[in-house]
């Protein structure tokens, strides 16, 4: 058995220079972009939807990717759709729903079905953000259930892409001491 498994035909596609932890699972309909890294004990589940994440992606340690399948309850189901430069704190839970571009989803955060978080925005630590609520880009969120909590500073906006730079160059260290 291996930690990246094929599920009913779909095998999980990884983009250029990508780095899954050996401690991660990832099954099935699982497509990433360039430069992404998966962390330790982190479950990406495609296993009855599809995962979609963009380039420059960090998944970390102890998060949880899922979907929302197809029903009577829930026609069409919910893909897991992940932009680029998201960066997902660790022990996030992420299921079926759509993350714009630029984001922060901090630590210990619960994003559920449906959910949408536009480009650029902050979700912060221990958020939960309820099925169908949608975050407007350019704002922090806060607490459980979630509220805007203010516009973001153009410093915070600048961070989206220089903490997805730091992760690549991370698992480029971790790429790097595995091929040698």
């Amino acid at each position: 058995m291996t930690n990246v498994r094929s599920h009913k035909g779909y095998t999980p596609d990884f983009g250029e220079r990508a780095w899954i932890d050996p401690s991660a699972v990832v099954i099935g309909d699982v497509k990433t972009g360039d430069d992404c890294s998966i962390w330790p004990m982190t479950v990406v589940r495609g296993d009855m939807h599809r995962i979609r994440i963009g380039d420059r992606c960090s998944v970390q340690d102890g998060s949880v990717l899922h979907i929302t399948h197809a029903s009577d309850f829930n026609p069409g189901g919910h893909p897991l759709t992940i932009g680029d430069d998201v960066t997902i704190g660790h022990k996030a839970l992420l299921h079926g729903c759509t993350i714009g571009s630029r984001v922060l989803v901090g630590m210990g955060c619960i994003i559920m079905d449906g959910a949408v978080v536009e480009d650029e925005v902050i979700v912060a630590a221990g958020c939960l953000v309820p099925p169908g609520k949608v975050l407007k880009s350019g704002h922090l969120y806060v607490g459980s259930p979630c509220k805007q909590a203010r516009a973001l500073t153009e410093k915070e906006r600048s961070f989206f892409t220089y903490t997805a730079g730091n992760y690549v160059k991370l698992k480029d260290e971790y790429l790097s001491e595995h091929d040698n």
